[in-house]
């Protein structure tokens, strides 16, 4: 549903009549929503006051209304409005998620989050394999598929899922929380990192067909875009979920900071090989794909693990809201500045800066005394 949208970007502006500035906002007016949404989650604390299952399922119901409001063709405001509704939406889903699974699991939070996470990367790409395969430039088709699958959720979510057998305790609105969550050092360590992580990982995928399908313009030969799009960013399940084991294993910090280093390195070496040759290309943007959402559950299970346990869920609402705010910076600023230097080649080196926080903040929250209640003391 995030990326149903930007999948289908240029038939959909086409459809609307929107310049390609316009156009821009069709990915962020999600981030904006799901920002503002998440952080009124936060506030008013609503996943640690509500039951979370019913909370998670009536929100998907609504993406998926809003992610079909496009089928409609009611004009380019109306379809942006209804992007920032989606998005706001989906923060009433994927942070409470993250309270729900950890209900579930005490050990091996940092695999059963890092298994959520995959699949959150794996529906992030099926737009994209939707696009290559099955709907071609058929954007309606795209739009439909995804707010069947929203439904789908919000079916489990109603009626299959419960809480786990470790609940956490409810708690009552109080704006004083938002002062205690900015107030604890070890957990806004764990933010910065994943505020890092965040300037990077939605340009990557927002953009990466738009990068592939220029480097094949330039004459490198890369196949379908959009394939090579879907299988980046679905290389990030089985890597999230390969992370989250190795990071209850051998520390939470230490695999964060590892799959961070490794997401830097291959945003400079994607433009070194943009030029050929193509198998290097490939290799480069599969990896890319696999470690820029690696370290992500990490991030988020820390804060569970490190946060007051009254409002974990309010914490992760925070986190998110923050991350994705600074998401939509990288999203509008990435096509800037190719536009800007005349070429995709280089642009993704202004993505470089957030994996060096990451990795530096979790090095450093790795020091502190609170680490010992990471992973189970694994830091």
């Amino acid at each position: 549903t995030w990326f149903s949208a930007t999948a289908v970007l240029p038939e959909l502006r086409a459809s609307l009549g929107m310049s390609p500035a316009a156009a821009t906002w069709l990915t962020n007016a999600v981030q904006a929503g799901f920002v503002v949404g998440a952080l009124a989650s936060s506030l008013l604390s609503l996943s640690d006051i509500m039951p979370i299952t019913r909370l998670m399922a009536w929100a998907s119901v609504a993406a998926g209304v809003f992610n079909a409001v496009a089928l409609l063709e009611p004009g380019a405001a109306s379809v942006i409005a209804a992007r920032f509704a989606t998005g706001a939406a989906l923060a009433l889903v994927y942070p409470p998620s993250v309270k729900f699974v950890s209900t579930w699991f005490r050990q091996a939070r940092g695999l059963a989050l890092g298994v959520m996470v995959g699949a959150l990367a794996l529906g992030s790409a099926l737009p994209y394999l939707m696009r290559g395969v099955g709907a071609g430039p058929d954007w309606q088709l795209v739009l439909v598929g995804s707010s069947v699958a929203c439904v789908i959720a919000a079916l489990l979510f109603g009626f299959v899922l419960s809480e786990g057998p470790h609940p956490y305790a409810r708690t009552k609105v109080d704006p004083r929380h938002f002062g205690a969550i900015l107030r604890n050092r070890p957990v806004m360590l764990a933010n910065i990192g994943y505020f890092g992580h965040c300037w990077e990982i939605y340009a990557m995928w927002g953009w990466i067909m738009a990068y592939a399908a220029a480097a094949q313009l330039a004459g490198l030969s890369v196949g379908n875009p959009a394939i090579l799009a879907f299988a980046a960013i679905a290389m990030g399940a089985p890597a999230s979920v390969a992370a989250g084991k190795m990071a209850d294993h051998f520390g939470r910090c230490n695999i964060a900071a590892l799959c961070a280093a490794t997401s830097g390195v291959a945003a400079l070496l994607i433009g070194v090989t943009f030029g050929g040759p193509a198998w290097a290309f490939l290799v480069v943007a599969i990896i890319w794909g696999a470690v820029i959402i690696a370290d992500s559950a990490q991030y988020t299970a820390a804060v569970t693990e490190l946060a007051d346990q009254t409002l974990v869920g309010s914490t992760v609402a925070f986190q998110m809201g923050v991350g994705f705010g600074i998401t939509m910076i990288t999203v509008w600023l990435l096509p800037v500045l190719a536009e800007m230097l005349g070429s995709w080649r280089w642009s993704f080196l202004i993505l470089l800066p957030g994996p060096v926080l990451g990795a530096w903040a979790m090095l450093t929250l790795k020091k502190l005394p609170e680490a010992e209640f990471l992973a189970g003391g694994r830091r």
